[in-house]
């Protein structure tokens, strides 16, 4: 079997980076229709935004429990949760295999969610400091968007589960190795 591990170091470096395309994307598109104002900005709307950027960080593992969890067999109660303090990276896992397409949707959807859904809404109703927050949202799924890369280039003759094990494992070994 091929090594499908993205270190935790990896992914906090190359994830961003992979996402500064989707980033500008949507960045040119805000442009595009509203333009940029500034001056409608608060310092008080800056600080909520801090804040509420800290709770969509807690709301994306949630998306991907919520989302794994509809499709394990065991539902919620083979997801886990955790935070690597050492590299300040939060988690979410599941413990046992599904289908290739469950475990990709569930990877893709807080950013689909929290990043692409917020970041349109904001282009829909002029509202820069949202738009802020679903560039971080982008930002934020960069990790999730190189293990997606990674399975989608994994080519294998055969019909498979992903492994969610395997990975899950990794990660841990990871966690252990570097906490």
């Amino acid at each position: 079997m091929k090594n499908m591990i993205i270190d935790i170091r990896q992914a906090n470096y190359q994830g961003p980076l992979s996402m500064l395309p989707f980033m500008l994307l949507a960045l040119g598109a805000y442009y595009y229709v509203n333009g940029f104002d500034l001056d409608g900005i608060s310092i008080g709307a800056v600080v909520a935004a801090y804040v509420l950027m800290l709770v969509l960080i807690i709301l994306h593992e949630l998306i991907h429990g919520i989302t794994w969890g509809i499709f394990a067999k065991d539902h919620f109660h083979s997801i886990d949760f955790g935070f690597i303090r050492s590299s300040f990276t939060p988690y979410c896992t599941c413990s046992e295999p599904m289908k290739k397409w469950q475990y990709l949707l569930g990877a893709a959807m807080p950013t689909l969610v929290l990043g692409c859904a917020v970041a349109a809404a904001a282009v829909m109703t002029d509202r820069l400091l949202l738009f802020f927050v679903a560039e971080i949202m982008l930002l934020s799924g960069g990790g999730d968007f190189l293990i997606i890369l990674k399975i989608l280039l994994y080519r294998t003759d055969k019909k498979v589960c992903i492994a969610i094990i395997l990975m899950n494992v990794a990660l841990l070994f990871l966690r252990n190795r570097i906490e």
